[in-house]
């Protein structure tokens, strides 16, 4: 169910028709969660089963970090769930491709069944989204939720289920433990939200894909210039689809009382790759730099480790966004870039760049990757 169908609209219509006057009892959380997994079961039931799991599991283990003395144990549980769970849905089949391609270049007679698997929907986001709490409740950075419902219900939020923003419990529990306001202001906000992020999905996108598309699907047949236009029209296309539909969720939940956070800030006016990731897809690359470069050191060791740590988040980065070789490539090589322009940009001539020059050099490196 997309945000620009009817179906979505005559959804939204009967989920508002009930939520308006319930939101004031206790009931609204729980019709909130019927609304999530109606929509999320939409594609494919079946996938309700692990959501609801994923659910279960990390709100439990939530629960006994703070009546356990070795909170860590169930810290671990739920971070090897997840991860788990994250892998055999959406590696496996890259995994069992890998190894049988290396079979045959060592030529073992081995043959490794092609696994037949169906992603489920979304399930990049909320495993990420839910693993972010009890991380948190075990740093003591979050209230622990005792009400399943209202867990389940934040793990599976419908606006921004699919394609994040990947919210944060600290930022999102709070605001679904009291009755939602919602004043004028937050209609015409969420409205315009919604209007602009369709622009953007619906025209803006769609048309820049009618181009990129045609080129990248026979490159061969086109020219150098025709190739470079296509790749500036691919990175236009790929940041007002993504933009424009997170600017759709925040504008659905800002309708409902609930504020989501910003996701994208013209990333392409960054001037240096760190600002570059700070603008673009703020909700995943605030994720790794917290639960994942920081746990590591972040920059606060010796200049080579700082450099490893960055490698490690980029690469574990763009796999996360895909099970290929293409996606490791991508984020190795924004590593690459971070670590070499990191002295760079200390330099007293990087420093007297005009801020225009140092924008069109970071976004021809986003377009070479």
């Amino acid at each position: 169910m997309l945000f620009h169908t009817w179906t979505f609209v005559v959804f939204f219509t009967i989920v508002m028709a009930v939520y308006l006057p319930l939101r004031r009892t206790k009931w609204w959380t729980l019709w909130l969660l019927i609304a999530s997994y109606t929509f999320y079961g939409w594609w494919n039931p079946l996938f309700l089963i692990l959501i609801f799991y994923t659910s279960l599991l990390d709100w439990f283990a939530g629960i006994r970090m703070t009546n356990s003395t070795r909170p860590g144990r169930w810290r671990a549980l739920s971070i090897i769930n997840d991860l788990f769970l994250l892998g055999f849905f959406k590696y496996a089949g890259f995994f069992t491709e890998n190894i049988r391609t290396l079979f045959t270049i060592l030529h073992i007679p081995l043959d490794v069944p092609a696994p037949n698997i169906i992603l489920p929907v979304g399930i990049s986001f909320f495993t990420f989204q839910a693993m972010s709490y009890t991380i948190d409740v075990y740093l003591k950075q979050v209230k622990v939720e005792k009400s399943l419902i209202r867990f389940a219900a934040f793990v599976s939020l419908f606006p921004q289920l699919v394609a994040g923003p990947i919210e944060r419990a600290k930022a999102l529990l709070p605001q679904m433990r009291h009755t939602p306001l919602i004043r004028q202001g937050d209609v015409s906000d969420g409205i315009s939200l919604f209007l602009v992020g369709l622009f953007k999905k619906a025209v803006m996108a769609d048309f820049l894909a009618i181009y990129a598309d045609k080129v990248y699907s026979d490159p061969a047949s086109f020219g150098s210039l025709e190739l470079i236009f296509a790749t500036y029209a691919f990175a236009w296309q790929i940041y007002f689809d993504f933009s424009g539909y997170t600017d759709m969720a925040r504008g659905v939940a800002r309708v409902m009382g609930i504020k989501l956070m910003l996701n994208f800030n013209n990333p392409y006016t960054a001037v240096d790759l760190g600002d570059f990731w700070r603008r673009w897809h703020i909700s995943l690359s605030s994720w790794f730099k917290d639960y994942v470069y920081i746990p590591l050191g972040g920059n606060r060791t010796v200049k080579y480790r700082m450099y490893r740590n960055v490698v490690i988040t980029m690469v574990v980065s763009g796999f996360w966004h895909g099970a290929a070789w293409t996606y490791i490539i991508w984020g190795a090589l924004h590593a690459l870039g971070r670590v070499f322009t990191l002295e760079i940009e200390k330099s007293a001539f990087y420093i007297k760049l005009p801020k225009f020059f140092k924008q069109i050099l970071v976004f021809h490196f986003v377009c070479f990757t």
